[in-house]
């Protein structure tokens, strides 16, 4: 599992836009600034729905405030992807970061098989801060939990 001071694996994954879908790579989206990476198990879940994606809607424009960028992953495909974000009235600039084969989900160590709930391979719900490409801060919630990846902490975690 991913550490802080560990580097972000390169991987290329489908970042939505609002020009479409674009294939991009880690070092793009992450290699340089501050970023929170949050990741849910799946777009459309209840708590993923409920309350993780909206936390970071609601307080984006604290961590923008603060010099920090904000993506979104889940390990679904970039068209449930953008249908979300569209759902959710997810902000321009907040990025939504779709890793279907879950390639940089199991590049970090953070995949979670979900299969005995149909689901797969998932990502496990986590966030962590990242600075030009270097995890400085990784919280990765425990099973059923939602305490630690929040939105509240991760504003907390980066600082004024």
């Amino acid at each position: 599992m991913i550490q802080p001071g560990d580097r972000i694996p390169e991987v290329v994954v489908q970042h939505i836009t609002p020009k479409g879908i674009e294939k991009t790579d880690t070092l793009a989206l992450f290699g340089t600034g501050r970023t929170v990476l949050f990741a849910v198990p799946g777009a459309f879940t209840p708590t993923c729905s409920e309350r993780h994606l909206p936390g970071y809607v609601s307080n984006f424009d604290a961590f923008r405030e603060r010099g920090v960028d904000v993506a979104c992953m889940a390990v679904n495909d970039p068209f449930v992807m953008q249908a979300w974000m569209q759902s959710a009235g997810v902000p321009e600039g907040l990025r939504m970061v779709a890793d279907g084969n879950a390639e940089l989900t199991r590049a970090l160590g953070l995949e979670l098989d979900a299969s005995s709930y149909g689901m797969g391979i998932r990502s496990k719900r986590f966030a962590m801060l990242i600075e030009d490409g270097v995890a400085r801060q990784v919280f990765v919630e425990a099973p059923g939990e939602f305490r630690v990846s929040t939105a509240e902490n991760m504003l907390e975690a980066v600082g004024g």
